[in-house]
């Protein structure tokens, strides 16, 4: 056979451990299990920063003194409120549809009101960012309040995203144990490398697209189950089983019968994920909050049977599957609410790939017949 071909040796399947590009944005070593932003562990921003800290910690490298701070929350609360015709565009949505369908429609319908949605400039680009981030949460809580026949609420001024958003969705300003658990999630989401979501984003920023082409692409990937829909199916999971007494043989049945536990394993993390113990801990907390330990317990027991059997540990989903239902979001809520946290992250990595940019195109493996063995015949002879 002459010609070019991808060989056994350049083959990665699902692009496993394969280098795409560079970044400085975040740092993963899953056989450790330390994931930093910007050189900062995660375990020490979750415990001390705010998500507005971390998200100008992604777009500029360094965390921001009190001006810069202050200037980065008087912009986002400038930005909380949708245009009018985005509000209509979701009110003219089929009830029934996902949520994650909404948030990737109304992103998309965003553009249009975006007086910088073409111009690919730094300054635009932060911009974009600056909206993106304010107004993805009210699109969330509009959304839920709409399909459930109430009137989306405008964000608070005052409050900071974590608590605007539950504000916008429930009209009262949450608890502080409520506020910092949900805090302390979009500090731990924010961003996570070339996960599936990030790099769909820059491929299409690649392509020196726009950047709500590129997050609609981060949008559309989140929102699988093997990704940030995970959540949503280990909710599902524990509900179904409902008793700690019921779970070890429940779950014990669903490994013999090699179905996939949702919120378990990871495709990088060869040990405990490094979020996990700030979810676990807000997990018990909150589930104690709310009166319903048994979730709590189960999550537990869950964890360990497939840990003891497969030596899989819990990824980032798992624990806060029950953190979002403590908090009283609706199950199909929780990959949204993911999507609010990251899209922090995914713009960070439109304006990364922006400011430095080469076409994401790789090759296939070609396992088709032998070029040249087929030809063709009149379909009148076929």
């Amino acid at each position: 056979m002459t010609g070019k071909f991808i060989t056994e040796s350049s083959f990665a399947e699902g692009l496993e451990d394969v280098i795409a590009a560079s970044s400085e944005i975040t740092f993963i070593d899953g056989l450790t299990g330390i994931l930093a932003y910007r050189g900062y562990r995660i375990e020490e921003l979750a415990q001390n920063a705010t998500f507005e800290e971390v998200t100008y910690l992604l777009w500029n490298e360094r965390l921001p003194n009190k001006a810069e701070y202050d200037d980065l929350n008087r912009q986002l609360a400038e930005s909380h409120a949708l245009t009018p015709q985005v509000i209509q565009h979701i009110r003219n949505l089929p009830k029934t549809m996902h949520p994650m369908d909404a948030l990737r429609t109304a992103v998309s319908v965003m553009a249009h009101y975006d007086p910088d949605v073409q111009d690919n400039s730094p300054e635009s680009n932060r911009r974009k960012a600056i909206r993106l981030v304010a107004q993805t949460p009210s699109v969330v809580a509009a959304f839920d309040r709409i399909r459930n026949g109430k009137e989306p609420i405008p964000a608070k001024p005052g409050l900071r995203v974590a608590a605007n958003f539950l504000y916008m969705l429930t009209g009262k300003e949450p608890d502080p144990i409520s506020e910092k658990a949900l805090e302390v999630y979009l500090v731990l989401l924010a961003d996570h490398e070339f996960n599936a979501s990030t790099f769909a984003a820059r491929v299409t920023a690649a392509t020196l697209s726009d950047m709500h082409s590129a997050v609609v692409s981060g949008i559309g990937a989140l929102k699988g189950p093997l990704h940030g829909g995970a959540n949503e199916k280990t909710m599902e999971l524990l509900l179904l089983i409902g008793d700690p007494d019921e779970a070890k043989e429940y779950v014990e049945g669903m490994l013999e019968r090699k179905e996939k536990i949702m919120g378990i394993g990871h495709r990088v993390y060869k040990v405990r994920d490094p979020r996990t113990a700030e979810l676990k801990k807000m997990s018990k907390a909150m589930c104690d909050v709310i009166g319903r330990p048994e979730l709590y317990e189960m999550s537990e027991i869950i964890e360990q049977t497939v840990w003891d059997a497969k030596r899989l540990p819990a990824n980032v989903d798992f624990y806060s599957a029950t953190v979002l239902y403590a908090l009283g979001l609706n199950i199909d809520t929780f990959t949204p609410l993911f999507a609010v946290s990251r899209m922090s992250g995914w713009t960070a990595h439109v304006m990364e790939q922006h400011a430095n940019n080469r076409i994401i195109r790789p090759r296939a493996e070609y396992r088709g017949p032998e070029p040249g063995s087929r030809h063709y015949t009149p379909m009148n002879e076929r």
